[in-house]
């Protein structure tokens, strides 16, 4: 018999046990010693940058990295991090998530809103909403799930998430050396 919301199911778990994880002082110590590994470092650094849980750590050790190291390559080796790990969101949503929750929005089937979602505008409209979340230094996860629903196809995902990730990270090195 197959689990019809597993994946649904799975992605709430990971996020409560991150959630009681993340506060650890293990974390905290390992966060910190990967700020000694200088670009490599960024790069790991830039790989948790995207989410909700780890953003905070992230952009801290992100912008010591920054006061000693050039900004523009911390800033590029973090945004190569960052696609890893958007890329890793991008397709666990895309390939298990939106399936399973697609019957919940059942109670949708309004005209308006059915007119509005397969509208051009809306399909244009949206894409565009996930990149700016995405350049923010908010965490990713709100705008990939906007980026996925939208007809992005996995490689023009992969170079918008490093151009705007890599953008979002050269003002946090940016500001670290200002």
């Amino acid at each position: 018999m197959k689990w019809k919301y597993k994946n649904t199911f799975l992605l709430l778990v990971s996020l409560i046990v991150l959630y009681f994880v993340a506060e650890t002082e293990f974390v905290k110590q390992f966060i910190a010693k990967i700020g000694e590994w200088g670009y490599f470092g960024a790069f790991l650094v830039g790989i948790f940058f995207v989410s909700t849980f780890t953003v905070a750590p992230s952009v801290l050790v992100i912008y010591y990295l920054a006061q000693s190291l050039n900004p523009w390559e911390v800033a590029i080796f973090a945004g190569i991090g960052a696609v890893i790990g958007d890329a890793l969101i991008f397709s666990f949503l895309r390939d298990g998530i939106f399936d399973e929750i697609r019957p919940l929005f059942s109670f949708f089937q309004k005209p308006l809103f059915l007119r509005m979602i397969n509208s051009s505008y809306f399909a244009w409209f949206l894409p565009i909403i996930g990149a700016l979340i995405i350049a923010s230094p908010f965490p990713d996860e709100i705008g990939i799930s906007l980026m996925g629903l939208s007809k992005i196809k996995r490689w023009q995902f992969l170079i918008v998430s490093f151009v705007l990730n890599s953008a979002g990270l050269l003002i946090i090195t940016t500001l670290a050396r200002g």
